[in-house]
């Protein structure tokens, strides 16, 4: 399928598409009526073996926290929720593609799969216009808008202490 220019999803398996599309519904369902509320929009739900763990709305304008999108509060609460700060076998659905920062963190999060109903390009056409911070992320430091310099490498020890810790959790 494609759409926008872009390629989106081909291996979900048949068998199981119509409980993705349930699950996707209900994170459409959420986002609507958050909007509703005057709360933001975006909605996500995380599941894992066909259970709902955790379902985030975006919070951004409520919270006073840019960080604090539908999927970022999902992830938060999943995460307390299963008592890991590991997601593996556990799936996404976003009533919208993820942004740059929600990317990064279901990456981190090691979320399975992401099932979205609107693109970055839909998101764009109602004002929410990602694609400055994919260019800035392919600029060397110099070339960003935001200043960002390096300082203090030498005096820093916490880099050279955690190569060295032995009870360190790699995540």
């Amino acid at each position: 399928m494609e759409e926008h220019g872009m390629f989106i999803e081909t291996n979900v398996e048949e068998n199981k598409r119509p409980e993705h599309e349930k699950y996707l519904r209900l994170a459409i369902k959420l986002a609507e009526e958050n909007v509703q509320r005057g709360l933001g929009g975006p909605f996500a739900v995380i599941c894992k073996n066909g259970k709902i763990i955790a379902q985030g709305a975006n919070q951004v304008v409520p919270a006073n926290d840019p960080t604090a999108h539908a999927e970022m509060v999902t992830i938060r609460l999943a995460c307390q929720e299963l008592k890991t700060h590991n997601l593996e076998g556990c799936v996404i659905y976003s009533s919208c593609e993820p942004c740059p920062m929600c990317l990064g963190a279901i990456y981190w999060a090691h979320l399975n799969h992401i099932y979205f109903s609107h693109s970055k390009s839909d998101a764009k056409d109602i004002g929410f216009d990602d694609h400055f911070i994919y260019e800035e992320l392919a600029r060397e430091l110099h070339e960003r808008r935001v200043g960002i310099t390096q300082l203090l490498k030498d005096e820093s020890k916490a880099f050279l202490m955690w190569a060295e810790s032995q009870t360190k959790t790699h995540y």
